[in-house]
């Protein structure tokens, strides 16, 4: 069974950076996705950018160009750099974790617990 460990977070002023760190135990397929998501109070659950085991990215769009998601596929380990935060980034942030099973293409998804990140204006 794979557990999300996330680390980070915190209370940080408008234009300030946060690091956020997720690791990841167990056995991973090494064909997954990693990356963080977040839940403001009363809104959805959205992207905030993701990597593949191969590196490639994706951004949500209000974070492009502010933060930065990298990983290290050796002990699964994905990390998210935010800079100029600002108070609508506030949310409680969320590692994730798709994996592909091979040969039988199965897919599974896992949580952390989350993060609570919190922008003062």
């Amino acid at each position: 069974q794979v557990q999300l460990r996330e680390s980070g977070g915190g209370l940080v002023q408008a234009g300030g950076s946060l690091r956020l760190s997720c690791a990841a135990s167990g056995t991973v397929s090494i064909t997954n996705v990693m990356g963080w998501y977040r839940q403001a109070p009363g809104k959805k659950r959205e992207l905030v950018a993701d990597i593949t085991s191969g590196g490639s990215r994706h951004y949500g769009d209000t974070v492009k160009g502010r933060f930065t998601i990298s990983r290290d596929n050796a002990d699964n380990t994905v990390n998210l750099q935010m800079n100029s935060l600002e108070p609508e980034d506030t949310a409680v942030y969320y590692c994730n974790l798709i994996e592909v099973v091979l040969p039988t293409g199965t897919k599974n998804t896992y949580w952390g617990q989350g993060t609570q990140v919190t922008v003062s204006s």
